[in-house]
């Protein structure tokens, strides 16, 4: 499933992308925005794996955009004029449709998104602003994720050896984003484990092997959203 946030300073512009975009499969509008302002302040909280951006916009052109976006979003630009396409190849993006746009070419725009999108390598690190300043954080030594008690909008990571960093300001959806999606599991609203931490499960129920003070092995709660795609993690 591709889902798509669309940039565009012009409102019959984004009408008319959006009712091409309902026409194709596997294909979902998450957001529309037609401030790059107000995209940027948002995008890093929306669950999406495309960005559809208009290049000439103005304040600030869809091309300054990408170089924002790149690493975390695959890109395809709109835009009327011709000149622009060295430059948005220059930034590796996966496609770049002329305006007015036509749904035959937009299909085969999707396409290679597609094909990015599901074989885009996970990273072995995750990079992140801490409680110790940016930190890079090796996934292998990642034991168990929760949510900060001290601020939600933060998240604990305990690493295999007992050691706590705190992730400033990321959500959970971004977060499992970098994670690689074989290697982690989200329980319920508030944690994530590793695979390889898990002792035992039931249908309710993560036993770890992390333990706790009391030398018990620590325990998680699996939420009803969250059974599902658990049992499908395991082929169960």
């Amino acid at each position: 499933m591709i889902k798509c946030v669309i940039l565009d300073d012009e409102l019959l512009a984004i009408s008319y992308l959006k009712l091409l975009c309902e026409q194709i499969d596997d294909v979902e509008v998450v957001k529309a925005f037609n401030d790059p302002k107000i995209f940027l302040n948002e995008i890093g909280n929306l669950d999406c794996n495309l960005c559809i951006l208009d290049i000439e916009m103005p304040g600030m052109t869809g091309l300054q955009v990408a170089e924002l976006i790149s690493d975390s979003k695959k890109i395809i630009f709109t835009t009327a004029y011709k000149e622009y396409a060295a430059e948005a190849f220059d930034l590796n993006v996966v496609d770049y449709v002329r305006k007015p746009i036509k749904k035959e070419r937009l299909i085969q725009a999707f396409e290679k998104a597609k094909e990015l999108v599901e074989n885009s390598p996970k990273k072995s690190f995750i990079e992140w602003n801490t409680n110790i300043g940016k930190t890079v954080i090796f996934t292998e030594q990642i034991a168990y994720i929760k949510t900060s008690e001290i601020d939600s909008r933060d998240k604990d990571i305990i690493l295999s050896d007992g050691t706590t960093i705190v992730l400033k300001n990321l959500n959970f959806k971004n977060l499992l984003d970098m994670l690689p999606a074989k290697d982690f599991a989200q329980v319920n609203k508030k944690e994530i484990i590793a695979r390889s931490f898990i002792k035992v499960f039931s249908t309710n129920e993560i036993i770890t092997t992390i333990t706790n003070d009391d030398q018990t092995f620590l325990k998680l709660q699996i939420g009803d959203a969250y059974k599902n795609s658990l049992m499908e993690l395991f082929g169960k």
